[in-house]
């Protein structure tokens, strides 16, 4: 099959701009699709940390002014590891501190609504018929993938013949994009869309429901997750719509970057290991010990976790076992930032136990590497989990997994049973509740097995021997694509 040109729409890329698991993906998928020898180009705003990057560019096109509120742009072009990327240099839009929604006191910023309405415009501009860049080849892509409601509004400017099929991938449905309906003339929409079945919403404009209505098809981060956002429960008020769509809805796995996730040769680590040298695992643990400040016990395993501190994690339900954690016993190594109240809640754990429980706030990349080499086992009891990254970094690194059975976690680990050791494929631990009492349970079955040694590697052996590369994830993507692209023709 012919190459494919891909323009892929971000508000986020690893590592230099990154909130959560969709700046990985921004930063892994385009790469692999580069690899196999597709014209992928990333759209990414211009933010500072960019300019830092990237100081060296050229000018791809000045933008005029788009709609009364859309001020005037210009496209920049550079290149990483030969990925090209296209930078939206737009300083008073973007030249801001810190995280790229949020101000310093953590409010969303006021004009968000006008911020990524911009960048979702100069996605469809890219991708309409009649737009040329200033390149030899004139490009332009077969398809636009977009990202999240930061760009999702793109498919309201599309649907002309030429312009490119347009995906929209959904990281997390909670998160919406909804904006006030004087959005629809600041951002220059055609009156036409301001519809049910356009980007109208309970009176108000949104990204995320425009796109799911308008793009050529859309996919999220696991195929559980596909499943679960067609229910209310999980569908934040679009379930309807998503079963509506249901035969353009694909859920596709998110992938790991093998080269950065490699007990085997990861530079963060005490000690390297592999599947076949899982001795030297435990280097890793004692190293960990040290550094958290827990005792350094050989005889209990160690529970990690690396997460935003937030009841979506179920983290509050390791809050309200906290005692007994230390009782079966086990020692207890988290390390993250979030919910304040549950930021002091682990302070006070921490303190109360000292060397059985440690809490680091924040977020260290490289102590994340060693907290998953270092544990024994690895905490997620999400109440809901588009997708998840940790618990395949957590296979990868023979540190099994004590999930909640949602999205990707549910994709991605088995549970520990008799037929499951028989059939070989049982890798961790599942729970089906989000309640304390099924999570000790969880818990305790872990425990129980980490001492039988033998079952333990077993256990071990067989997450560690999973495949979960962007490459595989990559060809999945490009069906999708071929298929959006026979589906707009």
């Amino acid at each position: 099959m012919s190459p494919l040109s891909i323009l892929f729409a971000t508000a986020e890329m690893a590592p230099w701009v990154k909130t959560g698991g969709l700046g990985d993906v921004a930063a892994a998928l385009p790469a692999a699709l580069h690899r196999a020898g597709h014209d992928v180009r990333v759209l990414i705003p211009a933010y500072p940390a960019m300019h830092q990057a990237f100081p060296q560019a050229t000018l791809l096109a000045e933008l005029p002014p788009l709609a009364a509120a859309l001020p005037a742009a210009r496209l920049l072009a550079v290149e990483a590891d030969g990925l090209p990327l296209i930078l939206l240099d737009c300083p008073a839009l973007f030249n801001r501190p810190g995280n790229p929604y949020l101000d310093p006191l953590g409010h969303d910023w006021a004009d968000n609504g006008i911020r990524f309405g911009l960048l979702s415009r100069v996605a469809a501009l890219l991708s309409q018929a009649d737009f040329s860049l200033n390149s030899p080849h004139n490009w332009r892509p077969d398809v636009v993938h977009l990202n999240d409601w930061q760009t999702a509004l793109a498919p309201a400017w599309l649907g002309n013949a030429g312009d490119a099929a347009s995906i929209v991938t959904v990281h997390n449905i909670a998160f919406q994009g909804n904006f006030s309906a004087s959005h629809l003339h600041a951002l220059g929409l055609p009156e036409h869309v301001w519809r049910y079945d356009g980007v109208e919403f309970h009176g108000q404009l949104s990204f995320l429901k425009a796109g799911l209505h308008l793009a050529t098809l859309i996919s999220t981060v696991s195929p559980t997750y596909a499943r679960e956002i067609q229910d209310e429960a999980f569908g934040y008020g679009l379930a309807p719509l998503l079963r509506h769509r249901t035969a353009a809805l694909r859920g596709i796995l998110n992938g790991v970057d093998n080269a950065l996730w490699n007990p085997a040769t990861d530079a963060a680590l005490a000690a390297p290991y592999a599947a076949n040298r899982l001795a030297s695992k435990r280097k890793n643990k004692c190293a960990l010990q040290i550094e958290m400040g827990l005792d350094p016990a050989v005889d209990r395993p160690l529970f990690g976790i690396i997460s935003r501190l937030t009841e979506q994690k179920g983290l509050d339900l390791v809050l309200t076992l906290g005692e007994g954690i230390t009782q079966l016993p086990a020692q207890l190594a988290i390390l993250g930032s979030g919910d304040k109240v549950m930021e002091a809640g682990f302070h006070e754990l921490a303190a109360r136990h000292p060397g059985q429980i440690a809490f680091k706030q924040g977020f260290n990349e490289a102590l994340a590497h060693r907290i998953e080499a270092g544990a024994d086992s690895f905490l997620m009891p999400s109440r809901f989990e588009p997708c998840g990254l940790n618990q395949m970094y957590s296979l990868r690194y023979g540190t099994p997994p004590i999930v909640r059975a949602t999205g990707g976690l549910a994709d991605t680990v088995i549970d520990v049973s008799a037929a499951t050791l028989v059939d070989k494929t049982a890798n961790g631990f599942v729970i089906n509740e989000a309640t304390p009492h099924a999570l000790w349970l969880a818990l305790e079955r872990a425990s129980r097995c980490w001492h039988e040694r033998k079952l333990w590697q077993t256990i071990q052996q067989t997450g560690m021997r999973l495949d979960f590369s962007w490459e595989h994830a990559a060809q999945q993507y490009l069906t999708l694509y071929r298929d959006a692209i026979a589906t707009h023709h």
